[in-house]
Protein backbone atom coordinates (compact mmCIF):
# COMPACT_ATOMS: atom_id res chain seq x y z
CA UNK A 1 0.00 0.00 0.00
CA UNK A 2 2.64 2.17 0.74
CA UNK A 3 4.22 1.89 -2.63
CA UNK A 4 1.15 3.15 -4.60
CA UNK A 5 0.72 5.62 -2.61
CA UNK A 6 3.88 7.09 -3.27
CA UNK A 7 3.72 6.41 -6.94
CA UNK A 8 0.33 8.46 -6.64
CA UNK A 9 2.05 11.34 -5.00
CA UNK A 10 5.04 11.22 -7.53
CA UNK A 11 2.52 11.63 -10.41
CA UNK A 12 1.16 15.00 -9.27
CA UNK A 13 3.45 17.93 -10.71
CA UNK A 14 3.63 21.26 -8.48
CA UNK A 15 4.74 24.42 -9.46
CA UNK A 16 7.75 25.98 -7.17
CA UNK A 17 4.91 28.21 -5.90
CA UNK A 18 2.85 25.05 -5.00
CA UNK A 19 -0.02 25.68 -7.36
CA UNK A 20 -0.56 22.93 -9.64
CA UNK A 21 0.69 23.01 -13.67
CA UNK A 22 -1.96 24.18 -16.14
CA UNK A 23 -3.13 21.50 -18.53
CA UNK A 24 -1.44 22.41 -22.46
CA UNK A 25 -3.97 22.07 -25.26
CA UNK A 26 -7.50 23.68 -25.66
CA UNK A 27 -10.34 23.63 -23.17
CA UNK A 28 -12.70 21.01 -22.81
CA UNK A 29 -16.48 21.23 -24.18
CA UNK A 30 -18.82 22.39 -21.36
CA UNK A 31 -22.54 22.95 -22.20
CA UNK A 32 -23.48 26.79 -22.49
CA UNK A 33 -21.00 27.06 -25.65
CA UNK A 34 -22.10 27.67 -29.45
CA UNK A 35 -20.39 27.09 -32.66
CA UNK A 36 -19.19 24.60 -35.37
CA UNK A 37 -19.75 20.85 -34.62
CA UNK A 38 -16.88 19.19 -36.86
CA UNK A 39 -16.64 15.59 -38.19
CA UNK A 40 -13.04 14.05 -39.62
CA UNK A 41 -11.48 11.09 -39.76
CA UNK A 42 -9.75 9.41 -36.78
CA UNK A 43 -6.58 10.64 -35.38
CA UNK A 44 -7.07 13.99 -37.72
CA UNK A 45 -8.86 16.21 -34.99
CA UNK A 46 -5.92 18.40 -34.25
CA UNK A 47 -5.48 19.32 -38.26
CA UNK A 48 -8.91 19.40 -39.03
CA UNK A 49 -9.78 22.31 -36.46
CA UNK A 50 -7.04 23.93 -37.70
CA UNK A 51 -8.46 23.85 -41.47
CA UNK A 52 -12.20 25.03 -39.61
CA UNK A 53 -10.66 27.96 -37.96
CA UNK A 54 -9.09 29.13 -41.30
CA UNK A 55 -12.81 28.24 -43.54
CA UNK A 56 -15.04 29.32 -40.85
CA UNK A 57 -12.92 32.42 -40.46
CA UNK A 58 -13.05 33.19 -44.06
CA UNK A 59 -17.10 32.59 -44.95
CA UNK A 60 -17.13 34.62 -42.09
CA UNK A 61 -15.22 37.67 -43.75
CA UNK A 62 -17.55 36.96 -46.84
CA UNK A 63 -20.91 37.64 -45.30
CA UNK A 64 -19.65 40.74 -42.97
CA UNK A 65 -17.76 42.62 -45.47
CA UNK A 66 -19.85 40.98 -48.82
CA UNK A 67 -17.19 39.56 -50.32
CA UNK A 68 -16.70 36.49 -52.42
CA UNK A 69 -18.79 34.67 -54.85
CA UNK A 70 -22.46 35.77 -54.86
CA UNK A 71 -24.62 32.72 -54.69
CA UNK A 72 -28.57 32.59 -55.95
CA UNK A 73 -31.30 31.74 -53.30
CA UNK A 74 -31.56 28.12 -55.36
CA UNK A 75 -28.03 27.56 -54.92
CA UNK A 76 -26.33 28.62 -58.49
CA UNK A 77 -23.80 31.07 -59.12
CA UNK A 78 -25.28 34.39 -60.36
CA UNK A 79 -21.73 34.78 -62.95
CA UNK A 80 -20.46 31.61 -64.73
CA UNK A 81 -16.70 30.97 -63.17
CA UNK A 82 -15.39 29.21 -65.85
CA UNK A 83 -14.80 32.06 -68.87
CA UNK A 84 -12.96 31.33 -72.16
CA UNK A 85 -9.34 33.38 -71.48
CA UNK A 86 -8.07 34.70 -75.11
CA UNK A 87 -4.38 35.34 -74.76
CA UNK A 88 -2.73 38.16 -76.97
CA UNK A 89 0.33 35.81 -77.63
CA UNK A 90 -0.38 32.34 -79.09
CA UNK A 91 1.02 30.11 -81.33
CA UNK A 92 -0.94 30.98 -84.84
CA UNK A 93 1.00 34.58 -84.69
CA UNK A 94 4.04 32.29 -84.37
CA UNK A 95 3.66 30.88 -87.57
CA UNK A 96 2.36 33.84 -89.20
CA UNK A 97 5.80 35.97 -87.72
CA UNK A 98 7.91 32.41 -89.13
CA UNK A 99 5.98 32.63 -92.53
CA UNK A 100 6.67 36.56 -92.86
CA UNK A 101 10.68 36.22 -92.16
CA UNK A 102 10.84 33.52 -94.18
CA UNK A 103 9.86 35.52 -97.32
CA UNK A 104 11.92 38.20 -96.25
CA UNK A 105 14.74 35.68 -96.66
CA UNK A 106 14.04 34.74 -99.59
CA UNK A 107 13.97 38.39 -100.87
CA UNK A 108 17.11 39.19 -99.69
CA UNK A 109 18.96 36.40 -101.07
CA UNK A 110 17.49 36.89 -104.67
CA UNK A 111 18.92 40.71 -104.51
CA UNK A 112 21.95 39.09 -103.16
CA UNK A 113 22.68 37.52 -105.88
CA UNK A 114 22.18 40.09 -108.37
CA UNK A 115 24.52 42.22 -106.41
CA UNK A 116 27.09 39.88 -106.79
CA UNK A 117 26.63 40.17 -110.24
CA UNK A 118 26.42 43.72 -111.30
CA UNK A 119 29.96 44.33 -108.78
CA UNK A 120 31.87 41.56 -110.76
CA UNK A 121 31.42 43.44 -113.89
CA UNK A 122 32.42 46.89 -112.19
CA UNK A 123 35.24 45.64 -110.74
CA UNK A 124 37.04 44.78 -114.33
CA UNK A 125 36.38 48.43 -115.60
CA UNK A 126 37.64 50.14 -112.27
CA UNK A 127 40.94 48.28 -112.56
CA UNK A 128 41.67 50.10 -115.81
CA UNK A 129 40.99 53.34 -114.73
CA UNK A 130 42.80 53.10 -111.54
CA UNK A 131 45.71 51.96 -113.39
CA UNK A 132 45.64 55.40 -115.64
CA UNK A 133 44.81 57.57 -112.52
CA UNK A 134 47.89 56.67 -110.46
CA UNK A 135 50.42 59.07 -111.53
CA UNK A 136 48.33 62.27 -111.96
CA UNK A 137 47.68 61.47 -108.36
CA UNK A 138 50.90 61.37 -106.67
CA UNK A 139 51.96 64.92 -108.48
CA UNK A 140 48.54 65.71 -107.01
CA UNK A 141 49.31 65.06 -102.97
CA UNK A 142 52.72 66.17 -103.25
CA UNK A 143 51.38 70.17 -104.08
CA UNK A 144 48.42 69.57 -101.96
CA UNK A 145 50.88 68.56 -98.47
CA UNK A 146 52.88 71.72 -98.96
CA UNK A 147 49.90 73.59 -98.91
CA UNK A 148 48.85 72.08 -95.58
CA UNK A 149 51.21 73.06 -93.70
CA UNK A 150 51.52 76.55 -94.89
CA UNK A 151 48.16 76.62 -93.64
CA UNK A 152 48.66 75.11 -90.44
CA UNK A 153 51.30 77.59 -89.30
CA UNK A 154 49.64 80.02 -89.63
CA UNK A 155 46.31 78.80 -88.03
CA UNK A 156 48.59 78.54 -85.04
CA UNK A 157 49.65 82.08 -84.84
CA UNK A 158 45.71 82.94 -85.24
CA UNK A 159 44.70 80.63 -82.40
CA UNK A 160 46.88 82.47 -80.28
CA UNK A 161 46.21 86.15 -80.69
CA UNK A 162 42.60 84.46 -80.12
CA UNK A 163 43.11 82.65 -76.59
CA UNK A 164 44.94 85.71 -75.42
CA UNK A 165 41.76 88.21 -75.99
CA UNK A 166 39.68 85.46 -74.63
CA UNK A 167 41.51 85.70 -71.27
CA UNK A 168 41.45 89.26 -70.52
CA UNK A 169 37.97 89.44 -71.08
CA UNK A 170 36.87 86.65 -69.10
CA UNK A 171 38.66 88.49 -66.23
CA UNK A 172 36.58 92.05 -66.93
CA UNK A 173 33.47 89.41 -66.91
CA UNK A 174 34.37 87.85 -63.27
CA UNK A 175 35.19 91.00 -61.62
CA UNK A 176 31.70 92.58 -63.15
CA UNK A 177 29.88 89.64 -61.72
CA UNK A 178 31.54 90.15 -58.36
CA UNK A 179 30.56 93.31 -58.22
CA UNK A 180 26.94 92.35 -58.94
CA UNK A 181 26.81 89.77 -56.57
CA UNK A 182 27.81 92.11 -53.95
CA UNK A 183 25.17 94.80 -55.06
CA UNK A 184 22.22 91.61 -55.03
CA UNK A 185 23.39 90.24 -51.48
CA UNK A 186 22.93 94.03 -50.56
CA UNK A 187 19.70 94.74 -51.44
CA UNK A 188 18.33 91.59 -50.25
CA UNK A 189 19.88 91.82 -46.59
CA UNK A 190 17.48 95.42 -46.86
CA UNK A 191 14.41 93.46 -48.01
CA UNK A 192 14.84 91.02 -45.19
CA UNK A 193 14.96 93.79 -42.90
CA UNK A 194 11.75 95.76 -44.19
CA UNK A 195 10.01 92.66 -44.38
CA UNK A 196 10.89 90.82 -40.98
CA UNK A 197 12.98 88.30 -41.95
CA UNK A 198 9.50 86.18 -43.18
CA UNK A 199 9.60 84.10 -46.46
CA UNK A 200 7.19 85.31 -48.99
CA UNK A 201 3.54 84.49 -49.26
CA UNK A 202 3.17 81.88 -51.81
CA UNK A 203 6.10 80.37 -50.98
CA UNK A 204 4.99 79.60 -47.40
CA UNK A 205 1.19 78.58 -48.52
CA UNK A 206 3.28 75.74 -50.56
CA UNK A 207 5.42 74.87 -47.14
CA UNK A 208 2.50 75.21 -45.16
CA UNK A 209 0.35 72.73 -47.44
CA UNK A 210 3.64 70.18 -47.31
CA UNK A 211 3.60 69.87 -43.88
CA UNK A 212 0.25 69.03 -43.69
CA UNK A 213 0.27 66.31 -46.41
CA UNK A 214 3.60 65.16 -44.52
CA UNK A 215 1.75 64.77 -41.16
CA UNK A 216 -1.76 63.21 -42.55
CA UNK A 217 0.74 60.56 -43.81
CA UNK A 218 2.42 60.57 -41.04
CA UNK A 219 -1.31 59.52 -38.68
CA UNK A 220 -1.84 57.52 -41.52
CA UNK A 221 0.65 55.27 -41.01
CA UNK A 222 1.01 55.73 -36.91
CA UNK A 223 -2.57 54.43 -36.97
CA UNK A 224 -2.09 51.52 -39.47
CA UNK A 225 0.15 50.28 -36.96
CA UNK A 226 -1.72 50.82 -34.12
CA UNK A 227 -4.50 48.71 -35.69
CA UNK A 228 -2.01 45.99 -36.74
CA UNK A 229 -0.41 45.65 -32.73
CA UNK A 230 -4.34 46.03 -31.96
CA UNK A 231 -5.35 43.02 -33.97
CA UNK A 232 -2.33 41.32 -32.67
CA UNK A 233 -3.05 41.29 -29.44
CA UNK A 234 -6.53 40.37 -29.85
CA UNK A 235 -4.71 36.98 -31.54
CA UNK A 236 -2.93 36.64 -29.00
CA UNK A 237 -5.73 37.10 -25.94
CA UNK A 238 -8.18 34.29 -26.43
CA UNK A 239 -10.62 35.76 -24.33
CA UNK A 240 -11.09 38.15 -27.39
CA UNK A 241 -11.02 35.70 -30.42
CA UNK A 242 -13.96 35.11 -32.26
CA UNK A 243 -13.31 31.54 -33.29
CA UNK A 244 -11.64 29.23 -30.40
CA UNK A 245 -11.31 25.76 -30.58
CA UNK A 246 -12.49 23.29 -27.58
CA UNK A 247 -11.75 19.82 -27.01
CA UNK A 248 -14.64 17.41 -27.09
CA UNK A 249 -12.82 14.26 -25.67
CA UNK A 250 -13.69 11.91 -28.38
CA UNK A 251 -12.21 10.99 -31.59
CA UNK A 252 -13.12 11.53 -35.16
CA UNK A 253 -14.80 14.94 -33.22
CA UNK A 254 -13.50 18.83 -33.50
CA UNK A 255 -15.55 21.76 -31.92
CA UNK A 256 -14.79 25.59 -32.64
CA UNK A 257 -16.74 27.51 -30.31
CA UNK A 258 -17.66 31.37 -31.21
CA UNK A 259 -17.98 34.32 -29.25
CA UNK A 260 -20.44 36.30 -31.18
CA UNK A 261 -20.49 39.79 -30.92
CA UNK A 262 -23.56 42.35 -31.75
CA UNK A 263 -23.86 42.16 -35.61
CA UNK A 264 -22.61 39.08 -35.90
CA UNK A 265 -24.20 36.59 -38.29
CA UNK A 266 -25.13 33.27 -36.61
CA UNK A 267 -23.52 30.00 -37.07
CA UNK A 268 -26.06 28.82 -38.95
CA UNK A 269 -25.81 31.34 -41.32
CA UNK A 270 -22.00 30.90 -41.56
CA UNK A 271 -22.39 26.97 -42.30
CA UNK A 272 -25.49 27.47 -44.52
CA UNK A 273 -23.12 30.14 -46.61
CA UNK A 274 -20.39 27.77 -46.75
CA UNK A 275 -22.47 25.04 -47.54
CA UNK A 276 -23.94 27.16 -50.90
CA UNK A 277 -21.00 28.63 -52.44
CA UNK A 278 -19.09 25.09 -52.05
CA UNK A 279 -21.81 23.12 -53.95
CA UNK A 280 -22.10 26.14 -56.34
CA UNK A 281 -18.09 26.27 -56.99
CA UNK A 282 -17.13 22.61 -56.32
CA UNK A 283 -14.23 24.10 -54.77
CA UNK A 284 -11.75 21.85 -52.72
CA UNK A 285 -11.79 23.94 -49.11
CA UNK A 286 -10.15 21.66 -46.24
CA UNK A 287 -8.77 18.26 -46.86
CA UNK A 288 -9.60 16.56 -42.71
CA UNK A 289 -13.35 18.04 -42.28
CA UNK A 290 -15.89 16.23 -43.00
CA UNK A 291 -19.29 17.39 -42.03
CA UNK A 292 -19.53 21.11 -40.26
CA UNK A 293 -22.89 21.46 -38.38
CA UNK A 294 -23.94 24.42 -36.95
CA UNK A 295 -24.60 24.56 -33.07
CA UNK A 296 -26.47 27.13 -31.17
CA UNK A 297 -27.40 25.53 -28.16
CA UNK A 298 -26.00 23.30 -25.88
CA UNK A 299 -26.81 22.04 -22.24
CA UNK A 300 -26.87 18.78 -19.95
CA UNK A 301 -28.42 15.39 -22.19
CA UNK A 302 -31.85 15.59 -20.03
CA UNK A 303 -35.09 15.90 -21.00
CA UNK A 304 -35.82 18.79 -18.64
CA UNK A 305 -32.90 20.64 -19.78
CA UNK A 306 -33.44 20.30 -23.42
CA UNK A 307 -36.78 21.47 -23.19
CA UNK A 308 -35.66 24.65 -21.43
CA UNK A 309 -32.27 25.37 -24.34
CA UNK A 310 -34.08 24.62 -27.09
CA UNK A 311 -36.93 27.92 -26.12
CA UNK A 312 -35.26 30.23 -28.29
CA UNK A 313 -34.70 28.45 -31.16
CA UNK A 314 -38.11 27.20 -31.05
CA UNK A 315 -39.30 31.35 -30.94
CA UNK A 316 -36.52 32.25 -33.63
CA UNK A 317 -37.40 29.32 -36.32
CA UNK A 318 -40.58 28.01 -35.56
CA UNK A 319 -43.00 31.23 -34.25
CA UNK A 320 -46.32 30.54 -33.12
CA UNK A 321 -48.32 33.27 -35.18
CA UNK A 322 -47.12 31.92 -38.97
CA UNK A 323 -48.90 31.89 -42.87
CA UNK A 324 -46.72 29.59 -43.55
CA UNK A 325 -46.19 26.53 -41.32
CA UNK A 326 -43.00 24.70 -41.80
CA UNK A 327 -42.07 20.90 -42.29
CA UNK A 328 -39.34 19.81 -39.44
CA UNK A 329 -37.40 16.63 -39.15
CA UNK A 330 -35.72 15.72 -35.91
CA UNK A 331 -32.04 14.25 -36.67
CA UNK A 332 -30.24 12.37 -33.60
CA UNK A 333 -26.85 11.10 -33.12
CA UNK A 334 -24.73 10.21 -29.88
CA UNK A 335 -20.83 9.68 -29.19
CA UNK A 336 -19.64 8.13 -26.23
CA UNK A 337 -22.81 8.15 -24.38
CA UNK A 338 -25.02 4.64 -23.98
CA UNK A 339 -27.53 5.47 -21.04
CA UNK A 340 -29.87 7.82 -23.07
CA UNK A 341 -32.75 6.59 -24.37
CA UNK A 342 -32.74 8.27 -28.11
CA UNK A 343 -36.89 8.12 -28.83
CA UNK A 344 -37.18 10.01 -25.40
CA UNK A 345 -34.22 12.80 -26.79
CA UNK A 346 -36.24 12.79 -30.22
CA UNK A 347 -39.47 13.10 -28.45
CA UNK A 348 -38.64 15.95 -26.21
CA UNK A 349 -37.61 17.93 -29.18
CA UNK A 350 -40.35 17.05 -31.40
CA UNK A 351 -42.78 17.74 -28.58
CA UNK A 352 -41.38 21.67 -27.97
CA UNK A 353 -42.25 22.95 -31.25
CA UNK A 354 -45.72 24.25 -31.29
CA UNK A 355 -49.20 22.79 -33.31
CA UNK A 356 -49.73 24.70 -37.04
CA UNK A 357 -45.61 23.24 -37.66
CA UNK A 358 -45.82 19.51 -38.90
CA UNK A 359 -43.28 16.47 -38.66
CA UNK A 360 -42.11 15.29 -42.40
CA UNK A 361 -39.21 13.10 -42.57
CA UNK A 362 -39.27 12.41 -46.43
CA UNK A 363 -39.16 16.18 -47.56
CA UNK A 364 -38.41 18.49 -44.33
CA UNK A 365 -37.90 22.10 -44.97
CA UNK A 366 -35.58 22.27 -41.58
CA UNK A 367 -33.52 19.78 -39.60
CA UNK A 368 -33.13 20.30 -35.66
CA UNK A 369 -29.97 18.35 -35.08
CA UNK A 370 -29.13 16.76 -31.79
CA UNK A 371 -25.86 15.37 -31.09
CA UNK A 372 -24.70 14.13 -27.53
CA UNK A 373 -21.02 13.98 -26.99
CA UNK A 374 -19.99 12.45 -23.29
CA UNK A 375 -21.88 14.94 -21.12
CA UNK A 376 -22.68 18.01 -23.49
CA UNK A 377 -26.36 17.93 -25.72
CA UNK A 378 -25.81 19.97 -28.47
CA UNK A 379 -28.48 21.20 -30.60
CA UNK A 380 -28.54 23.03 -34.08
CA UNK A 381 -30.78 24.02 -36.78
CA UNK A 382 -30.33 23.76 -40.78
CA UNK A 383 -31.61 24.10 -43.70
CA UNK A 384 -31.51 22.06 -47.07
CA UNK A 385 -30.27 19.26 -45.00
CA UNK A 386 -30.36 16.60 -47.50
CA UNK A 387 -29.93 18.37 -50.53
CA UNK A 388 -26.11 19.82 -49.12
CA UNK A 389 -24.82 16.29 -48.40
CA UNK A 390 -25.83 16.58 -44.99
CA UNK A 391 -23.26 19.30 -44.29
CA UNK A 392 -20.40 17.16 -46.02
CA UNK A 393 -17.81 19.04 -47.00
CA UNK A 394 -16.05 16.55 -48.90
CA UNK A 395 -18.81 15.18 -51.06
CA UNK A 396 -20.16 18.43 -52.16
CA UNK A 397 -16.82 19.60 -53.65
CA UNK A 398 -15.93 16.36 -55.01
CA UNK A 399 -15.86 16.18 -59.05
CA UNK A 400 -17.52 12.17 -58.95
Amino acid sequence: MASGDQSKKRKQRYLPQNRPAKKKGAYPLKPGVQGFFISCDGGREFQASQEALNVIDSFFEELVHGTGLKVNSSGFLEKPINKKVTFSYSEDEDEDEEEGNNGEEEENKGDGNLTEVSESGNNQVNEKELAASEGSCEVKQLAENETEKNEEDEGKQKNEEDEGKQKNEEDEGKQKNEDDEGKQKNEEDEGKQKNGVDEPPRKKACMEEANASTKVNENAEMSIDKLIDAELKELGDKSKRRFMKLDPGCNGIAFIQMKRRDGDPSPKDIAQHAMTSAAATKKHMSRFILRLVPIEVSCYPSEEEISRAIKPLVEQYFPIETDNPRKFAVLYGARANTGLDRMKIINTVAKSIPAPHKVDLSNPEMSIVVEIVKTVCLIGVVEKYKELAKYNLRQLTSTK
